[in-house]
């Protein structure tokens, strides 16, 4: 028992080193967000933003800090694209955390790791209609956004409650986590065929969707491991790792000429060609772009940083 927990111990600390949110580990971002939450997030300045924030944003429980936050990785993501870098990742812990159970419970099958693999997975599988649904829904109804995910959110606890306390269901399990693949499924695939017409690179997101339900089979259509060593299981965690770096493409390929201005605002207040614009529109840097409401090139950038 006790090697077991010391086993644990050494993994959960292994977890640590793992690198999955470059961009909020830079220095760069952390002093912005210090000095965001310094400047704005206290006293007067407290009350002016809670005094502006919209009501779908505090009933969601979006803070001062929260805002700073997303401003700063903003500005971070300006910085990286400035000296010609890749687009950092941002709090890309949850994921993490589901594929760490996954291993420790494959490494060794207890009832614990077995239930923190599957509703670590459950999770990520309600996060991603959630994410589906703000990138389609969400930047043009954000209060839609907000209602949907505190229904996902009681949905998780209702599954989670009844796994843990009524009985450890397999087959409703299964049934559970299919049933919400298919509605995220069907969710990108109405949006992708509205859109195919004026996003001329949406047939990849169509091919990706196809792909994951289909290897999603793997799962279902069980068969003896070949060679006694790869299994269904195992064949689908592999052939998942090259879909999703398609849809990572995807999701970057139409941002590449875009910028948030916002975030340049917020690093260069003294700029007037920057914060002289029109307020720029709320959403991440691909949602933006995809939606058509931020045409801007990435001279822009370069040519705005010089001129300040």
């Amino acid at each position: 028992m006790a090697g077991g927990t010391v086993r644990l111990v050494l993994l959960v600390g292994a977890a640590a080193l793992a690198s999955g949110s470059q961009g909020d580990r830079e220095p760069v971002y952390r002093d912005c967000v210090l000095r965001c939450e310094e400047r704005n997030c206290s006293g007067g300045a407290l009350k002016h933003f809670r005094s502006r924030q919209p009501i779908y944003m505090s009933l969601a429980g979006w803070t001062c800090q929260d805002d700073c936050k997303y401003e700063c990785m903003w500005v971070t993501v300006g910085l990286y694209l400035q000296e010609g870098h890749k687009v950092p990742q941002f709090h890309g812990k949850v994921s993490l955390n589901a594929w760490f159970w996954s291993t420790v419970f494959h490494t060794r099958d207890t009832d614990v790791t077995e239930k923190m693999d599957y509703f670590c997975a459950s999770t990520v599988i309600l996060h991603s209609v959630y994410l589906c649904c703000v990138r389609t829904v969400g930047l043009q109804r954000p209060a839609v956004a907000s209602a949907f995910r505190a229904l996902l959110l009681l949905m998780l606890t209702a599954h989670v409650s009844y796994l843990s306390l009524v009985r450890f269901d397999y087959g409703y399990n299964l049934a559970a986590n299919v049933a919400i693949g298919l509605v995220n499924a069907a969710w990108w695939l109405t949006w992708c065929l509205r859109n195919r017409q004026r996003l001329p690179h949406v047939h990849k997101c169509i091919v990706v969707v196809l792909l994951l339900q289909g290897l999603s089979l793997l799962e279902l259509l069980d068969f003896p491991p070949l060679f006694w060593v790869l299994d269904a299981h195992a064949i689908w965690h592999v052939s998942t790792i090259p879909v999703h770096v398609l849809f990572f493409r995807w999701v970057l390929l139409p941002a590449r000429p875009c910028l948030p201005l916002r975030g340049l605002c917020a690093l260069v207040t003294h700029c007037p060609l920057a914060c002289n614009t029109p307020p720029c529109p709320q959403g991440t840097l691909s949602e933006l772009c995809l939606s058509g409401l931020l045409p801007w090139p990435t001279a822009f950038w370069k040519m705005t940083a010089s001129t300040c």
